[in-house]
């Protein structure tokens, strides 16, 4: 299934896309896609649901973040190991973890806005991981149990913040709207091997990023296992895993960064696009 919450910020209704690639309100089944909807239990209860008798959302409405509460937003740095080497740091041993406030999440095609005084700011298309059940200490042979899907994050960074105030990444990576996700939550079964999906990403038309999930250094189970030992992932929890080489401060000769009226394009096969344009802080 690809789930969906569409409406204005703040008022989001979950939905369902159908084959023909229209919207189905699911608003009479659930009250939410949210950790409450998400476990296997619930994915359940919309797969045996008439997809033909649900109600047909008219229009183009906005799509929000596809999974709503989300208490925490974990991201993998430095996870292609051709990124790393671009960003010219070592290649990890063992995963790279941050932090991304959940206040950065976005819809995925809203509008990205650059905090004030910002020259700095670049992209990361990421495959994201959706937690479906609380996992903890989980091993890595389990660890997909605990998945209830994919969808797309793209990592917008403020490079400055990130690297030449402190240490800590975080700063860098939780500016308001740093964080778009979606458009959709892909359920895990219509992935057939997350470990080899294309992806890519475009600034104003130019191809920026092209790569694979197949090169990652730390894979799904992995990731789940390993923060699972020292933080409970909790239902709705999003785990962004990385990106391939092509960001804009790794850009040769010189670095390129956002600015306003950009336009960043961006995807992962099966699980959509995403478009955002950039306003001015």
């Amino acid at each position: 299934m690809k789930l969906v919450r569409y409406g204005d910020a703040g008022k989001e209704k979950p939905g369902l896309i159908d084959a023909q690639g229209g919207i189905r309100d699911l608003s009479g089944l659930v009250r939410d896609i949210d950790g409450g909807t998400i476990d296997d239990e619930g994915l359940a209860k919309l797969r045996g649901a008439d997809v033909d008798a649900l109600p047909k959302v008219s229009g183009n409405p906005r799509l929000g973040i596809p999974v709503g509460s989300t208490q925490k937003l974990i991201c993998i740095g430095l996870n292609y190991s051709d990124h790393a080497k671009e960003s010219n740091m070592p290649i990890p041993t063992e995963p790279v973890v941050f932090m991304k406030a959940v206040s950065a999440l976005n819809g995925p095609n809203d509008t990205v806005k650059l905090p004030k005084g910002s020259k700095k700011s670049d992209w990361e298309v990421e495959l994201a991981i959706v937690i479906g059940k609380a996992a903890r200490s989980v091993s890595e042979s389990d660890a997909l149990d605990y998945v209830a899907g994919y969808t797309i994050c793209n990592d917008v960074s403020e490079r400055e913040w990130q690297l030449e105030h402190g240490s800590q990444w975080s700063k860098g990576k939780s500016f308001d709207t740093f964080a778009p996700v979606g458009p959709c939550l892909v359920t895990k079964d219509e992935i057939a091997d997350p470990h080899n999906l294309a992806m890519w990403l475009e600034l104003n038309g130019k191809r920026m990023q092209t790569g694979n999930t197949n090169t990652m250094i730390f894979g799904v189970q992995k990731l789940v296992s390993y923060l699972s030992y020292f933080v409970t992932l909790m239902p709705g929890d999003i785990v962004s895993t990385g990106t391939p080489p092509g960001v804009g401060a790794g850009m040769k000769p010189a670095p390129v960064f956002l600015k306003p009226g950009d336009t960043m394009r961006l995807g992962i096969d099966g699980l959509g696009e995403q478009k955002q344009v950039v306003d001015g802080g």
